[in-house]
């Protein structure tokens, strides 16, 4: 029965392990438990949180589509709105949270994790850090003390290794169930992949420190270079690999060799998987393994199987890429199989005539219908009889359109290849993987956007979507702001077209409002306002005045949404917590951080 139990629990029988107390290796299993059920916890709870405020938001749309005054829903509750200020919204410390940390400005050393964030890691590295202590008796003998530690983390190690991978996918299900955006799964996906090197290591050193205590150090040696048993030295090519996966995952070398630390990283993963995979050979624990296997396998799978679906047959996804001033690229696909598009998507773009198999997350800025220029007559089919209302949405296509800033890599070489080709455009074969994200803004009476740069292309589908459902009757939007605030006025030419054809839109002026601050203006004669609901300003903006002339003359719920720079969404998160226990108002920013 000892010997069941130990091999369930990972604990010795084989590779040099002596037989552990019974009692300790049912204590294992314990944290196994334990440690499944604190997921499971976390998953709840904020799967319940988004439940009831979808609930409260649907409610809040139904009840305000004819309100134009909404005073219910401009108090705020002063429980949650205190819960909020202090912890929800909240930096770690007074302001920073996404303004990064740079040791010049090409070298980013990350940045600092939200208040509620740094609780949730410190409590769970915490609460790790107890269970492998847990009931272990540092009276005993040195050597069986080292043996308990040895197995626990060891234990410990692999489970962990389930979220782990689960929270790598881009198709990661408890993003969906919780809400929770892929920039912060990515923050917990690098803090518990510490943990996990932090037990490995353990693992490892404890098993050193049994072995040297009680036999020696030519034991080691031996059962490292022991070639008929792959134990010993398999856990050592996974300690090995997740130790090679903690140096390269700081935020200086992921950002200033991305496409290396890519391959790199999944390649480490790999190996450390199979020396796991090996090392726990005939042991319970193996069973996890599997798990983390699958979970990986499907992932990869489920996005193979997306990109083909939108983008094989129908002769393919093709990318109009046009230069823009600016330093900047429009980039129109159109797609063998477009989805319904909705504000706040992103998609992941590959272009393999630029960038080989490599893809990068860009905002959908655009979405619209157009001829397919391959057909001569929309009117009448090859008999010249009259098409039906099917034949001809058949010979539509949806395009979308991203706007790209040219940084280095991928968009400098895609940049570069716009700026030589035949009137600075080109098109190429393209794939697009998506969509990811997206978010609804229908139940607030009040909608401040804010855009920084290229933000922009996460903004301008919110604002037409709003103003087309306050035409229709079917939103609680009766003010919407857009702050875009930009370098200079050429800027303007990125969603030039776009913003033509919503200022064109019917009840427009009733609604929307348009603040443009240029920061860097060549001349005062290039700042002039179009309108009283389009101006313009040289400089940047009094962020706090702004928030607090939207308090004052607001209506209902509101939300402030914020896309570009860190400092930008620090100032506004601080602007914005000085007014939460008096104010409505949700806080809502979008950065892609990795």
């Amino acid at each position: 029965m000892s010997f069941e139990l130990l091999k369930r629990a990972g604990g010795g029988g084989g590779g040099g392990h002596a037989p552990e107390d019974p009692s300790a290796d049912i204590e294992n299993v314990d944290v196994q438990h334990y440690l499944g059920w604190i997921w499971v916890a976390f998953v709840g709870v904020f799967t319940l949180y988004q439940l009831v405020f979808h609930l409260i938001r649907y409610i809040r749309t139904v009840v305000c589509l004819n309100n134009d005054t909404q005073r219910y829903f401009s108090t705020p509750h002063v429980l949650f709105a205190n819960f909020r200020k202090h912890c929800l919204d909240a930096p770690l410390f007074k302001t920073r949270h996404h303004r990064e940390f740079k040791l010049s400005s090409a070298i980013n050393i990350g940045t600092l994790p939200s208040r509620l964030q740094t609780f949730m890691l410190v409590g769970y590295f915490g609460t790790n850090v107890g269970l492998a202590v847990w009931k272990v008796d540092f009276g005993k003998d040195y050597s069986v003390v080292a043996g308990e530690i040895r197995n626990r983390t060891g234990v410990m190690a692999v489970i962990n290794m389930i979220p782990l991978f689960l929270l790598a996918g881009r198709n990661n299900p408890i993003i969906k169930l919780t809400q929770i955006s892929f920039d912060t799964m990515n923050l917990i996906h690098r803090w518990f992949g510490r943990i996990v090197v932090l037990e490995a290591l353990t693992h490892t050193f404890a098993w050193v420190a049994y072995k040297v205590h009680t036999v020696g150090w030519s034991a080691v040696q031996a059962a490292i270079t022991n070639k008929k048993s792959d134990f010993i030295w398999t856990g050592l090519m996974g300690t090995v690999a997740f130790t090679f996966l903690l140096i390269q995952s700081p935020s200086a070398i992921r950002h200033a060799f991305y496409e290396s630390f890519l391959i790199g990283h999944i390649i480490g993963a790999a190996i450390a998987v199979a020396g796991v995979w090996i090392h726990l050979n005939n042991r319970h624990q193996q069973q996890m393994v599997y798990g983390v296997v699958a979970l990986w396998v499907m992932e990869r799978s489920w996005r193979l199987l997306r990109i083909l679906i939108r983008n094989v047959g129908k002769g393919g996804t093709k990318a109009d890429v046009e230069v823009l001033p600016g330093d900047a690229l429009r980039v129109t696909v159109r797609m063998a199989r477009p989805w319904t598009f909705r504000p706040g998507q992103h998609a992941y773009l590959t272009i393999p005539s630029v960038g080989l198999h490599t893809n990068h997350p860009f905002s959908l800025a655009w979405s619209e219908e157009e001829e397919d220029l391959n057909i001569t007559n929309m009117t009448a089919d090859e008999k010249g009889l009259p098409m039906n209302r099917q034949d001809i949405l058949e010979k539509r296509k949806t395009s979308m359109s991203f706007i790209v800033r040219r940084r280095t890599g991928f968009t400098e070489k895609l940049y570069k290849k716009a700026d030589l080709s035949a009137a600075g455009r080109f098109t190429c074969n393209a794939f697009v993987e998506g969509p990811y994200g997206g978010e609804d803004l229908s139940s607030y009476g009040t909608v401040m956007l804010w855009a920084a740069g290229i933000g922009i292309t996460h903004q301008v589908p919110h604002v037409r979507e709003l103003v087309a459902g306050y035409a229709n009757g079917t939103v609680a939007t009766r003010r919407l702001t857009l702050v875009w605030i930009i370098q200079s006025p050429e800027h303007l030419e990125w969603i030039r077209t776009w913003m033509t054809h919503i200022l064109s839109m019917p009840r427009r002026r009733e609604i929307l409002k348009i603040l443009l601050f240029v920061t860097r203006p060549r001349s005062t004669k290039e700042i002039h306002s179009p309108s009283s609901s389009v101006q313009m300003f040289p400089g940047r903006p009094n962020i706090q005045a702004l928030i607090d002339q939207e308090m004052q003359e607001g209506i209902g719920a509101a939300c402030v949404s914020t896309c570009g720079t860190g400092a930008l969404s620090d100032d506004l998160r601080k602007a914005i917590r000085q007014r939460e226990t008096n104010w409505n108002v949700d806080f809502r920013e979008e950065s892609f951080s990795w």
